[in-house]
This record gives structure tokens, sequence and C-alpha cells, in this order.
């Protein structure tokens, strides 16, 4: 059976599915610093984003709202982002069509976008937040409300 196209647009490009990487997830799963895995797997998404992701927290916990962690935020899930893009186009994307977040792969890159959009908002970069929560939809309309920013 033929996979569903632009989540329910016939003429749109096929959904992109990344492959598995199952050393950086099983590391992270297993634990390890997400430091050590974004050292040993730097192509790896899922690394970057879990560091932003950590990052915006202790940045929530702050007295000052802009502050180290999130800009660490910022960098962070920017190379998460840049990196997932570099794969996606390997994997056939053209810069626009679906990216399903059910496709545990790609939860790496939409996981980068998101803390893209969060580290964006918290230093008041009110256009690359707006951009984030479109390429979000763009890639899957699902995708924000999964990270928590429907």
């Amino acid at each position: 059976m033929k996979p569903m196209t632009s989540f329910g647009d016939l003429l749109g490009p096929q959904p992109v599915l990344l492959p598995e990487l199952h050393e950086p997830e099983d590391a992270l799963d297993a634990g390890t610093d997400p430091v050590r895995v974004a050292a040993d797997h730097p192509a790896a998404s899922i690394a970057w984003a879990a560091l932003a992701e950590a990052a915006l927290d202790r940045a929530a916990d702050a007295a000052d709202p802009i502050n180290h962690d999130v800009v660490a935020a910022y960098a962070f899930a920017r190379t998460g982002y840049h990196r997932g893009l570099d794969l996606l186009r390997r994997n056939g994307w053209k810069g626009f069509g679906p990216v399903p977040w059910e496709h545990e792969p790609n939860r790496g890159f939409l996981r980068s976008v998101a803390a893209l959009a969060r580290a964006a908002k918290a230093v008041g970069e009110s256009d690359e937040y707006a951009r984030c929560l479109d390429l979000l939809e763009d890639c899957d309309p699902r995708a924000a409300g999964e990270l928590g920013l429907g």
C-alpha cells in the first residue's frame, strides 16, 4: 500500500520518513548525558533537541528571563534544526511537504524546531517564533500540539 501524501493532499509530496538513528536514541533512552550524545553523534537532531529542552527547563527557573540557558537553548535548537534539515534533504525533502510526527525518527527534527520556537519567543524574536510554528504546521499539523505549542 502506498503511503498517504501531504495529510490528505493527493497531489502533494510523499511524507519524508527519516531513517532510524539507533545509537543516539538508545544512548538518550539509557540516560546518557545529552552533551555526550551530541558530541558522539553531532548529526543527530534528537541529541540537540534534548540539550535545548533541558536548557529551556533550566531557564524557566531563572530570575532573569534572558539568561545563559535561554541563549544556549536557542543555539542547541538551531543546531538540531539545521542538522535535521540536512538529513531531510538527503532523504528527498524539497523544503516543503509532510514530516509526520508519528514517525519517531522525525521527532528529533520536530522537537528541535519546537525548542527553537520556544527559545525565540523567550528572547523576543517573534518573527522566528512564527516561522517555527508555520514550519511545524507545514510538517505535521499535529506536531505543535504534541510538543506543547498548540
